[in-house]
């Protein structure tokens, strides 16, 4: 099996509770592209938190396509859907780790799958040859550090840490300069994710990111933004919330195989206009996967 066979397996799998219901009646049970299949479209599409501004803005543009095309069958609309859905989630922009070395800040609330996300990332690209190294800068939380130190060890990279309580930015400076000294080529930095107190997190991000511009100036540096799937279109208000604090770059969207509402996907992208970079699928290291545009909108519908 190849990669992408692998990928758009695992994809379907976890995506299984979302491309259930009306969406599978939808184009499971219609006979024809009429008002009637449109209607239950749309109900399916807001149930799976796609949201209502998004859904309205593809189901008028697939309604001019069928229009146009004289297309009657609802699995000729599908595809067409399925393009559409593809070409609005298709990242404008490189992700830098694919470009070359970079360095990232991973921010989210606590309990989205933060610390997990980090380490999954850590082995993905460990597994491909690259050099990752973990910087436990959540100094903030108890137990972050240690829970870090635990995926360091499963994906076999090596980790900076301080004691609790420590500065931040301090932890990322000694990072880089461990970084350096072992020829690594991607920095992962783990930070903390105290939402309620807005002021202290935007101090401590943005002193973060001065440490990496003087210490790494050539290499990119790109902030993922965690969300959890299962909260549907609360994660988007979450989102919303932290863009306030940091310049993010993109998403990591986890827990997609224990939702109904992987459509938030697309709404994540639309609403937010920032591309999602991986999505989780599984617990198990290796089920958080860079993301594809085409498979996950195959494997999105019925």
């Amino acid at each position: 099996m190849s990669d992408k066979q692998g990928l758009f397996s695992k994809l379907k799998q976890g995506l299984s509770r979302t491309r259930g219901g009306l969406l599978k009646e939808a184009f499971g049970g219609s006979e024809r592209v009429d008002n009637a299949f449109f209607d239950t479209l749309e109900e399916g599409m807001i149930l799976a938190d796609m949201g209502l501004e998004t859904t309205q803005t593809l189901l008028h543009e697939l309604r001019g396509r069928c229009k146009e095309e004289k297309i009657t069958s609802p699995a000729a609309a599908r595809e067409h859907l399925a393009d559409m859905i593809a070409a609005l989630l298709s990242p404008k922009a490189p992700f830098a780790p694919a470009e070359g070395a970079a360095a990232l800040l991973i921010v989210g609330v606590n309990g989205v799958g933060k610390t997990t996300s980090i380490g999954k990332i850590a082995h993905l690209y460990q597994s491909q040859g690259r050099k990752p190294m973990l910087a436990a800068a959540d100094t903030f939380r108890a137990a972050a550090a240690e829970q870090l130190q635990e995926w360091a060890k499963r994906a076999g990279v090596p980790l900076v840490r301080h004691n609790e309580g420590a500065d931040p930015a301090a932890v990322v400076f000694d990072a880089v300069a461990s970084y350096k000294a072992k020829g690594c080529d991607l920095l992962i930095c783990d930070t903390a994710g105290r939402l309620h107190n807005k002021t202290n997190l935007m101090h401590e991000l943005a002193k973060i990111r001065r440490v990496l511009s003087r210490e790494l100036p050539e290499t990119p540096v790109e902030t993922l933004l965690v969300l959890d799937a299962v909260t549907g279109q609360n994660a988007v208000s979450q989102a919303r919330a932290f863009l306030e604090c940091c310049e993010a770059t993109g998403v990591i969207l986890t827990k997609l195989d224990g939702t109904a509402k992987g459509g938030v996907v697309v709404a994540v992208s639309a609403q937010l206009g920032l591309p999602v970079r991986f999505v989780g699928v599984g617990e198990g290291i290796d089920d958080l996967q860079p993301f594809d545009a085409k498979l996950f909108a195959q494997a999105l519908l019925p």
